[in-house]
C-alpha cells in the first residue's frame, strides 16, 4: 500500500498496543515501525531497475524481518523513554505489530510481498489498488480523533480501535468484490466460449467498485472490466495477440528470465523501431483502450557493449485526465 496508508496502520496498531500506557508516542512509534520495512526502495540507488524491484517486498517485508528488528527498534524507543512505565518488552511488541502489519497488508495488492523469505515465493491476493481512499481516509480520520485525545479517555482507544475494525472490515468486503468479480468474468468467458488458461481479477485505480479482469488465452491476453454496479450485464473483452515470440533469442538471457519470473508470466512485447519493450501487464493500462502500448509498466531491452540491458520506461501522464474520466464513467456501471 501507498506511505500514507502504511503510517496510519502502524500507528493505529502501536497505539493499540501501547496507547494506554505511554500516549502519543506509541502513535510516534508506531508510525515510524511501519515505514521502516518500505526503505527497501533505497536499493533504487545502487543497483539496476530489474535488481532492485527483485529486492522489492522480499526481507524487509518478511516476519523473519519484523521478528529480528522488533525488538533492536524496541531497545531504541525503551532508552530514548526511559521514564515512561512500558518495558522494553513492551516497545518490542509494539514495534514487532506495526512492523509486520505493513507486508500483511501489502499481501493484499498486486506486488505481491514475501513474507515466508528466504523462501522465493511472493503472495499476492490482488484484492486493493496500493492507493485506495476508502480505506484510508475513515482509517486517518478516527487515529486523528483519537490522538488528541488523552491517553486516559476511555474514548480515545474507541475511535483508534473503530479505524482498525472499518479497515478490516472493507478489506474483508474487498475480497467479496474480488470474488463476485472473478465469477463474474468467468461466466462472461463461458457464455463467448473462449478457452482460457488463467484468470485472475483485480482492482482498478482508487476504487474496489470496478475490477480489471486479465485473462490468457493460448494466443492471446485479453482484458474486460466489470463493475458491482453492472449488474448481470455480460463483460466484453479487448484482445491483446500474443507477442512473446518477439524476443527472439532474447528469451534465453538471464535478465530477461528474471523479467519473465517478476511479471509472473504476465507479459507481452513490442518493437519500435530498434527497440523491444517488454510490457509488465499486471499493473493494467492507463485507460481503457485496445492500444498495447498502453500498459503502464515498461522496460526497455536494449544491448550495450553486447550486454543486455533493461531500462524502466517513465510513464507520462499524457491522456490521464481522459483515463479518469473513463474510469469513473465505467465504475457508474453500463
Amino acid at each position: 500500500m501507498d506511505s500514507l496508508t502504511q503510517i496510519v496502520l502502524g500507528a493505529a496498531v502501536g497505539e493499540a498496543v501501547l496507547g494506554r500506557k505511554v500516549g502519543n508516542k506509541a502513535i510516534l512509534w508506531g508510525a515510524i515501525a511501519g515505514t521502516i520495512p518500505d526503505l527497501d526502495v533505497a536499493a533504487n540507488f545502487f543497483m539496476d531497475a530489474v535488481r532492485a524491484n527483485e529486492m522489492h517486498r522480499g526481507f524487509s517485508h518478511s516476519i523473519l524481518f519484523s521478528i529480528l528488528f522488533a525488538p533492536l527498534l524496541g531497545w531504541l524507543a525503551h532508552k530514548i523513554h526511559k521514564k515512561e512505565s512500558a518495558s522494553w518488552k513492551e516497545w518490542s511488541y509494539l514495534m514487532f505489530g506495526s512492523l509486520v502489519t505493513h507486508p500483511l497488508l501489502d499481501a493484499h495488492t498486486s506486488w505481491g510481498t514475501q513474507l515466508f523469505w528466504p523462501l522465493d515465493y511472493k503472495i499476492t491476493y490482488n484484492n486493493i489498488f496500493v492507493v485506495d481512499p476508502l480505506y484510508t481516509i475513515p482509517f486517518m480520520i478516527l487515529l486523528i480523533m483519537a490522538m488528541v485525545k488523552k491517553r486516559d479517555d476511555p474514548k480515545r482507544r474507541l475511535y483508534n480501535n473503530l479505524g482498525l475494525i472499518i479497515s478490516c472490515c472493507y478489506m474483508l468486503l474487498t475480497i467479496g468484490f474480488k470474488g463476485i468479480a472473478h465469477y463474474n468474468f468467468a461466466k462472461s468467458l463461458t457464455q463467448q466460449n473462449i478457452v482460457y488458461k488463467d484468470l485472475e481479477a483485480k482492482p482498478t485505480v482508487f476504487n474496489a467498485i470496478l475490477w480489471c479482469g486479465f485473462v490468457e488465452t493460448e494466443n492471446d491476453f485479453k482484458i474486460g472490466y466489470y463493475s458491482l454496479l453492472d449488474g448481470g450485464t455480460p463483460v466484453s473483452f479487448i484482445s491483446f495477440p500474443k507477442k512473446q515470440n518477439l524476443l527472439g533469442k532474447m528469451k534465453e538471457e538471464d535478465l530477461v528470465k528474471r523479467l519473465i519470473k517478476l511479471s509472473r508470466g504476465w507479459y507481452n512485447i513490442e518493437i519500435e523501431g530498434d527497440t523491444t519493450l517488454f510490457y509488465d501487464l499486471r499493473f493494467g493500462q492507463k485507460g481503457m483502450s485496445s492500444n498495447p502500448k498502453d500498459f503502464v509498466y515498461c522496460y526497455k531491452l536494449y544491448y550495450e557493449n553486447s550486454i543486455l540491458k533493461a531500462e524502466p520506461v517513465r510513464g507520462d501522464f499524457k491522456g490521464a485526465g481522459e483515463g479518469m474520466k473513463q474510469l469513473l464513467k465505467r465504475i457508474a456501471g453500463k
